[in-house]
């Protein structure tokens, strides 16, 4: 009758075990979409990522000189556009003029969110100056109108000013500072910000680091991983999110 049990026993223990680590796999993050797909920080790049079944997508955002909230990385529209300047210097008549790679427009703030399924958070960085006020203003449009979930945004920033001005602007939007390797300031700002994450680079990141960060209180969204190997090392360092150009290499 023993032998039962004990075997009744163990495969109770590995289908615990095996549920446990399931739950503790990493979000995974769109960086830009699915980037390593489709032309970054497009409408295309995030249907890809959605298609490739993300957790959450992380964005990049600048305020134009007419005030519109456009979703782009470089300070300059020279890499991927047909035309050369800075992005923070054209209004919206000339943004939608231009062409970006993989013949995409370059779309604003609101058409990203209204390309997102319900159930993936958008993760904004602010990459711009004075973006926290019109960001703000564009989350509570879609939260006051559309039915969505404040929990559905997370606002990061490597401009740690331009995070503060959202939290006094939204006290209770989740915030994640942005830092390279940064850990004890970035640690120190999430405090003061009730922030919920640290998104740290994951070459600034080591077990020490990431202990850290969770002994504060904070989860990890580390940046940007896309090698198998490095992948497999982020994991052991039992982070909350893995954000990558490649979302079907997380799992």
């Amino acid at each position: 009758m023993k032998k039962p049990i004990v075997y009744f026993l163990l495969v109770v223990s590995l289908v615990l075990t095996q549920s446990c680590n399931m739950n503790n796999e990493p979000l995974v993050i769109g960086h830009r979409g699915a980037m390593g797909h489709e032309t970054e920080n497009t409408v295309a790049s995030i249907q890809k990522a959605l298609e490739l079944g993300v957790d959450m997508i992380e964005i990049d955002v600048f305020k134009i000189k007419s005030g519109e909230i456009v979703v782009f990385h470089d300070d300059t529209v020279d890499r991927l556009a047909n035309a050369t300047g800075k992005i923070e210097d054209f209004d919206i008549s000339q943004i939608k003029q231009m062409v970006l790679e993989g013949n995409q427009p370059i779309p604003m703030l609101q058409d990203v969110i209204e390309a997102l399924d319900d159930d993936v958070r958008l993760n904004i960085e602010l990459k711009g100056a004075g973006t926290a006020d019109k960001v703000n203003a564009i989350v509570n449009e879609f939260l006051e109108n559309k039915g969505w979930d404040l929990d559905k945004f997370i606002i990061s920033s490597f401009d740690w000013e331009e995070l503060k001005s959202m939290r006094a602007v939204n006290k209770d939007i989740p915030i994640a500072i942005l830092t390279g390797d940064d850990i004890a300031g970035s640690i120190a700002l999430a405090k003061e910000l009730n922030a919920e994450a640290v998104n740290p680079s994951f070459k600034g990141l080591d077990m020490d680091s990431a202990k850290q960060i969770k002994d504060a209180g904070f989860k990890i969204y580390t940046w940007t991983v896309n090698k198998p190997e490095d992948i497999d090392l982020v994991k052991s360092f039992d982070v909350d999110g893995i954000i990558t150009n490649y979302p079907e290499r997380i799992n």
